[in-house]
């Protein structure tokens, strides 16, 4: 069990690297400061509905964290707080062993909708921005929402069957 835990840690770092390095490679130049896909958090929100609301929201601060030296300098702790409180708040409302495709795909909007308004808002509040949240809306979050939803569509089964055999190793190891 412990192997398949270290092995999404590293998927999530893997992950992490690829955000940095290859998406800006892969999108074109005009839309580097519209989409910043955020695959990590993608896989978190699976990790809170079918793993554990308390491993999301503990892989969500580090990883937050990791983002915020990383890759968002201006003010260290916004992508923690947002990425742990939003993936806990996920893993708390749609707790689902078994969730469905539709549901797990609710969870990715929602999710990601959630998260880039509360770094907004953050962001609002400290005079970090001066946009509407309208505009943001429109030129930031949705194009995300977009990019979220799909990267979601194509790790659901993998992914949810890899969280699936952890929680019935879990279960045996309980019984035992």
């Amino acid at each position: 069990m412990m192997v398949r835990k270290q092995v999404l840690v590293l998927l999530l770092f893997l992950l992490f690297i690829i955000e940095g390095t290859i998406i800006p490679w892969l999108l074109p130049v005009s839309w580097q400061n519209v989409i910043m896909p955020n695959l990590v958090f993608i896989v978190l929100l699976f990790v809170s509905v079918y793993h554990h609301r308390h491993t999301a929201l503990v892989l969500g601060i580090i990883f937050g964290m990791l983002h915020d030296v990383v890759f968002y300098g201006e003010m260290i702790g916004t992508y923690s707080l947002v990425m742990g409180f939003s993936t806990y708040i996920m893993g708390f409302i749609f707790r689902a062993p078994r969730a469905p495709m539709p549901l797990m795909m609710t969870v990715v909007i929602l999710g990601s909708l959630l998260f880039d308004s509360m770094l907004f808002a953050i962001y609002r509040v400290f005079s970090l921005t001066q946009v509407s949240y309208d505009w943001n809306l429109l030129h930031h979050i949705l194009p995300d929402l977009v990019v979220h939803f799909v990267f979601g569509l194509i790790i659901y089964v993998p992914l949810r069957k890899q969280l699936e055999k952890i929680a019935r190793r879990e279960k045996k190891e309980k019984a035992a």
